[in-house]
């Protein structure tokens, strides 16, 4: 499970992952990566949270 989340939906993102996939989330900052919006709104993500 993938998530691309802004700063103010970055918790919500790793709580639905430990909640979801009862795994550690994996957190990455989105530094040169393609323009991505927010699976919660929609403003440009800065964060990718990953269950892998």
């Amino acid at each position: 499970m993938k998530i691309y989340c802004c700063e103010e939906h970055v918790e919500l993102a790793l709580d639905i992952i430990v909640d979801e996939c009862e795994a550690a989330p994996i957190l990455q900052k989105l530094d040169g990566f393609p323009q991505m919006k927010c699976g919660y709104c929609e403003k440009e993500a800065i964060y990718l949270v990953d269950s892998e």
